[in-house]
């Protein structure tokens, strides 16, 4: 697909991730293309210690599996494009130049993927949730988990070995500090932060 293209010239080929890392340091191409699940060393691994490096090439991950973690890390470590192995190959080649050229490429599905994820109101709740548990205490994200459980005061002094009053104040600053106005609301903070 590639050796045909008088602009592109493959200077390697690699049998897994660590044979890939080491090819890419030492030939030092404009470009590698990675897939991700490699023996040895799968490729978002060897991807990122590549692109970790002072001068590291374009990165396309070109693969089979569009799973939204694989392409998060992917872009997360610095790849410039996120390809399917079923993209025509004519769309593949334009890829390697656009990347060269700087645009950063994805699938379409990819990108259809990356849209609904960023559109998904589960996600900022998520965050959202988690960002209002960072601001707790060990003992505090203790007493929240138990309530989100649902559990009494007595069960949670019980559970975690603290005095009735002593759990009624951790609750009650989880009320202040959670912005809560009762324990359903704690819990449910839980539950979306996934604790």
């Amino acid at each position: 697909m590639l050796g045909g293209q008088p602009d592109l010239e493959v200077v390697g080929e690699a049998v897994d991730g660590r044979d890939g890392l080491d090819q890419a340091r030492s030939l030092s191409p404009h470009v590698v293309l990675m897939d991700i699940r490699m023996p040895r060393m799968d490729g978002l691994s060897a991807a990122s210690a590549l692109l970790a490096d002072p001068q590291p090439p374009k990165l396309i991950v070109l693969t089979t599996f569009d799973a939204d973690e694989h392409v998060v890390s992917a872009l997360r470590a610095g790849a410039a494009g996120f390809l399917l192995k079923d993209t025509p190959p004519p769309e593949i080649v334009a890829s390697i130049r656009k990347v060269v050229d700087g645009e950063p490429m994805l699938s379409p599905s990819v990108t259809r993927r990356l849209i609904e994820r960023l559109n998904d109101p589960s996600q900022g709740r998520t965050a959202r949730a988690r960002a209002r548990l960072a601001g707790l205490t060990e003992r505090e994200r203790e007493v929240a988990g138990a309530v989100g459980r649902g559990l009494s005061n007595a069960e949670i002094a019980a559970e975690l070995h603290l005095s009735v009053p002593t759990v009624k104040a951790h609750v009650s600053r989880l009320f202040d500090k959670l912005g809560a106005t009762n324990r359903v609301q704690i819990a449910i903070c839980v539950h979306d932060a996934g604790a």
